[in-house]
């Protein structure tokens, strides 16, 4: 075993990574990869991948077996490390907001349909959150909503009530729309 007590190269040793960093990073460029293979197609052609990364991505996405993945994930890892993983990393953050938000909104739905079956006041607050809303349709799909939740259950067609449930989805994106499109009007007048 040889020794070498030179201190000129001591500092050399500090300025680089250690070897756990190194791994920590080619983990999280791997685990980067495995995201990737939930981005649809049109997510990735926008961030301009080279062709063998996006190759490779697609072997990935049709491999099942588990050793033969898990190799396959490894090595889209060592091609990450050739590309700026940050835009990267921003695609696969917006899509995974963007399927929160889409969660939120359809949870939100559901809670206003529930309450708008079972409280009279609901619809006025509902309006009130809603402007522009198509009253007369929400009244309509409401009244129906409410008489087909009385008819007896083997008598019940649930219509009334998936499209009472669609109307306010519609209703949500309609008013998101168009706060997102105050503030980007906002945006342009300073």
């Amino acid at each position: 075993m040889h020794h070498s007590y030179d201190d000129t190269g001591a500092d050399d040793d500090f300025s680089r990574p250690s070897k756990t960093q190194l791994k920590r990073d080619m983990h999280d460029l791997q685990s980067l990869g495995e995201d990737l293979l939930t981005l649809p197609a049109s997510r990735l052609e926008p961030l301009q991948l080279p062709e063998i990364l996006l190759d490779a991505i697609k072997a990935a996405k049709k491999i099942t077996n588990f050793e033969g993945r898990r190799r396959q994930m490894q090595y889209l890892g060592k091609l990450m490390r050739k590309i700026d993983a940050e835009p990267v990393r921003q695609a696969v953050a917006d899509f995974k907001l963007g399927r929160a938000q889409d969660s939120l909104t359809l949870h939100e739905s559901e809670a206003w349909r529930e309450r708008l079956l079972a409280q009279d006041d609901a619809l006025q607050d509902f309006m009130a959150r809603h402007p522009g809303v198509d009253v007369q349709q929400l009244r309509s799909l409401v009244r129906a909503a409410r008489k087909d939740a009385s008819a007896a259950p083997e008598q019940r067609s649930g219509r009334a009530f998936r499209e009472l449930f669609q109307f306010i989805k519609a209703e949500a994106k309609r008013v998101a729309q168009d706060a997102s499109d105050d503030v980007l009007e906002g945006d342009g007048d300073e």
